[in-house]
């Protein structure tokens, strides 16, 4: 049997997952090694991931790129031109991605008892595989107990966070092909942030020379 009585504090925040992809993109949910065993994530830590990963300062520079590229053709959400309507499209932004990502991380994945995480393929598989391996995880995830279920927590949540984005999106872009539309995108992008994770470590070898992770050697706990 195991000597773990529980999951201990900063255990899904590994030096692996304290990674930035290029020095950038925050790679929080990441679980590199895919022979390592995990322990299931506390609601507290799927709380706390959903934190890092929401707030962190390369989710507001994104949010802010993707208002600017909006802006120029006044496209969806359309608020129209000039700076006031810049920082609606910004604070919308920062909203879509706040509320599906609290949906989906935090408060489904709690409650339905599945792992937000991302866990890499690795190098062990041929690169065809492992593409669509990252793809398919968009609808696919892990439960706490380590089995492969449909990504209700994904899907359910990101349904709701669009839901809720009609809000305080303007009328012209509400509608029920402008959600199913929204809808799409969003699981495009999610399938297509996957392909990063999976691959950064054989790229962070292969061009910067620098060896994948160690381990820290398992913790043990005292007999009593």
């Amino acid at each position: 049997m195991s000597t773990h009585t529980s999951a201990p504090p900063d255990s899904s925040t590994t030096a692996e997952d304290k990674d930035r992809i290029f020095g950038v993109i925050p790679n929080y949910l990441t679980v590199e090694d895919p022979n390592k065993r995990v322990v299931p994530l506390t609601v507290k830590q799927k709380f706390g991931l959903f934190a890092k990963e929401t707030f962190d300062p390369f989710t507001a520079a994104s949010a802010a790129a993707g208002a600017a590229l909006s802006q120029v053709d006044n496209d969806n959400p359309k608020y129209g031109v000039g700076a006031g309507p810049y920082a609606e499209r910004f604070g919308a932004a920062v909203a879509d991605i706040t509320t599906q990502n609290f949906f989906s991380d935090a408060v489904l994945a709690s409650l339905l008892h599945e792992d937000p995480r991302y866990f890499r393929r690795g190098p062990e598989f041929g690169v065809w595989y492992r593409i669509g391996y990252a793809l398919s995880r968009v609808v696919v995830t892990r439960t706490d107990a380590g089995k492969a279920i449909f990504n209700y927590s994904g899907m359910i949540g990101m349904g709701m966070g669009i839901g809720l984005s009609n809000a305080y999106y303007p009328d012209a872009s509400i509608s029920a092909g402008e959600v199913g539309y929204r809808f799409g995108t969003s699981m495009v992008a999610s399938a297509l942030s996957n392909l990063l994770p999976e691959f950064w470590p054989d790229i962070h070898e292969k061009f910067f020379h620098r060896k994948p992770h160690r381990l820290d050697p398992p913790s043990q706990t005292p007999s009593p």
